[in-house]
């Protein structure tokens, strides 16, 4: 399988869906316009509520095109100036807390034996994600501002009460997700309950994205992908998705008890050790970070003051 992405990308005032080949973007249509198939190509969010019916036929063509453009086959020069966008809008952005020993243990969380429990994921406003190279903004109430690199599950296909042997054939991509989050507001101490995960990581700009969405044939080993992120250039994550507690299947077997998982659904599976509040370090204002996947790519995204 020749790998690429799928990318939505800006160039001119027209926004326009890419093909990511090795290091390169090309627009898309123009590429399958030299191909067999010149049949339209939605952009990435239809793409994807649609994956059932048409995702398959859509992979199929675009690895055609992204075989020729390695073999050098096609007349088709790379983009040069776009701004990648984010790779679509998720519907719902639903996320596993403490998913990895090591990171749950850096932060000071107790867990329970995994046989007697069940994972435990919240909500994060799908309004925050931002693309690569956008700003994340500090909000100036906040203190603790951290990071945390996710591998994202993009949903493809409708499902409830889905066997986690079946899980795989309800994906249809995964992209990357910076899960940041403001640590000093995650926490209450004017209510009986102790935290409050949507507030602190669900402010505008705290969701990088992307840096587009890569099907889920590109990618042979989810469950064993390398996962880093450095911020200033100094290495902070540096993880594999092989240290999930609860792996991605059973992660969309767990909510799918509770609700219908839809297209464009985005599940993040939880981040590896070396976050800052483990260092007790925090973002500023002038910091840049860069997260990073094996098989899917980077994204880098500076602080800016609110």
């Amino acid at each position: 399988m020749t790998w690429f992405g799928i990318a939505t990308y800006e160039l001119n005032g027209r926004t326009a869906t890419g093909l990511a080949v090795g290091n390169m973007l090309y627009d898309a249509q123009v590429v399958l316009k030299q191909t067999a198939s010149a049949a339209p190509l939605a952009d990435v969010g239809t793409l994807i509520a649609g994956w059932e019916a048409g995702g398959a036929a859509t992979v199929e063509r675009l690895e055609a095109a992204a075989r020729a453009i390695e073999a050098g086959t096609l007349d088709v020069a790379p983009l040069a100036g776009h701004t990648l966008c984010v790779p679509y809008q998720p519907r719902r952005i639903f996320a596993a807390a403490s998913n990895y020993y090591e990171h749950a243990q850096e932060m000071g969380t107790e867990l329970a034996p995994r046989e007697e429990s069940t994972p435990y994921m919240f909500m994060k406003a799908e309004t925050s994600v931002v693309p690569t190279l956008a700003n994340v903004v500090i909000p100036p109430h906040a203190e603790r501002v951290d990071w945390e690199v996710e591998l994202a599950v993009v949903i493809g296909k409708t499902g409830r009460h889905i066997a986690k042997e079946d899980a795989y054939d309800y994906i249809a991509g995964y992209t990357i997700l910076n899960d940041v989050s403001a640590r000093d507001l995650n926490r209450r101490t004017d209510y009986p309950f102790k935290h409050d995960w949507f507030r602190g990581k669900s402010f505008d700009t705290f969701g990088p994205l992307g840096p587009w969405f890569v099907p889920r044939a590109c990618i042979a080993e989810p469950q064993n992908l390398r996962m880093r992120l450095a911020v200033n250039g100094e290495m902070m994550q540096d993880g594999n998705t092989s240290g999930m507690i609860f792996n991605i299947a059973e992660q969309i077997e767990y909510l799918s008890t509770i609700l219908t998982l839809q297209p464009g659904d985005l599940i993040a599976t939880g981040t590896p050790t070396g976050v800052g509040m483990g260092r007790g370090i925090y973002l500023k204002a002038g910091d840049v970070m860069v997260a990073s996947i094996d098989g899917i790519g980077s994204i880098e995204n500076p602080l800016v003051a609110g």
